[in-house]
């Protein structure tokens, strides 16, 4: 299946990161029946009333980008609440679009479903052969189950549910909040704040020696969109640049486009996570899809947005 222009698309998390860029994405492309509710409206933790929406608006096609997500920090301190909110969102969007009929599902997954010490680049058969990183479990084994949700949904019922696996995202709507955020977002947060108050030296977590990469938000949504409209198959897909970089390096590139000049020292007693997290890209690269925009234009483009917008984003 393939979207057509008049395709009612459900956006689920259109607020958020992926979910907005998704949104601009599909727009840009002329896609204009978008449904896009907020947390208030819906409660997607709430089974009956996802029931209750999907009933009353039949979309054909539902995306699946709402999550509660954060970096090392608040994943290693809010466990629980990582597994719980994510299982019951993924429950109820999963479970009651089989229900009422959606034609298609997008289910957005993680990098972080793949065990800590995989060979790398991360294939997609890589996924349930070895341990997690124990920093970010309970998102990881949440995202897992959605993936296999989706698959014996698939397997049972023959529903077209199908599940990307985009690598680390930035870009506008990212939560730049000092503790909650992934570390791109908080680095541009924190070497801001160093600039503004003419700190001599700022120290950041770890040794600045892992390796991640990184897929600017508005390459996602475009991929989000040619999967839709291009692949049908029961396997994960990863969605990537195929080019990771030193946290130490990208700690850099982000002083510089901030103007900050003052020293970094790295505080070696703190978690680095895991020691590398490239993707394997062949699979959606051999479907003709590329990522665009590398990571500095990226950078200076969520650098600008956290300008703009520096009141909300901060959250």
């Amino acid at each position: 299946m393939s979207l057509t222009k008049s395709s009612k698309i459900f956006i689920a998390g259109h607020r958020g990161l992926a979910g907005s860029a998704i949104s601009r994405a599909l727009r840009s492309q002329g896609y204009e029946n978008l449904l896009e509710v907020t947390r208030t409206q819906l409660d997607l933790t709430q089974g009956e009333q996802v029931s209750a929406f999907l009933e009353k608006e039949k979309p054909d096609v539902v995306i699946l980008a709402a999550a509660k997500v954060g970096g090392i920090h608040a994943n290693n301190t809010y466990p629980a609440e990582f597994i719980y909110e994510n299982l019951q969102i993924q429950n109820n969007v999963i479970h009651q679009s089989y229900v009422h009929k959606v034609k298609k599902l997008l289910f957005l997954g993680s990098s972080c479903i793949y065990p800590k010490y995989s060979p790398q680049p991360l294939k997609e058969e890589y996924l349930l052969s070895g341990h997690l990183e124990p920093t970010n479990e309970s998102y990881a084994v949440a995202k897992i189950a959605g993936i296999e949700m989706c698959r014996s949904y698939r397997r049972q019922y023959g529903c077209n549910f199908i599940c990307a696996m985009p690598t680390n995202l930035y870009g506008p709507n990212d939560n730049f909040h000092l503790e909650k955020a992934h570390v791109l977002p908080a680095l541009i947060h924190r070497f801001h704040i160093a600039k503004e108050t003419n700190q001599p030296q700022l120290t950041l977590w770890g040794t600045g020696k892992p390796y991640r990469e990184f897929l600017f938000s508005e390459d996602l949504g475009d991929a989000c969109v040619f999967l839709l409209n291009n692949y049908n198959e029961p396997d994960i897909i990863n969605v990537g640049t195929g080019v990771d970089v030193a946290i130490k390096e990208l700690a850099e590139t982000i002083q510089k486009i901030v103007g900050y000049e003052g020293e970094i020292q790295w505080d070696s007693s703190k978690p680095d996570g895991t020691p590398r997290k490239l993707l394997d890209v062949s699979r959606i690269a051999d479907l003709n899809w590329k990522a665009k925009t590398n990571l500095e234009e990226g950078i200076k483009l969520s650098y600008q947005w956290f300008l703009e917008n520096f009141d909300t984003a901060r959250k």
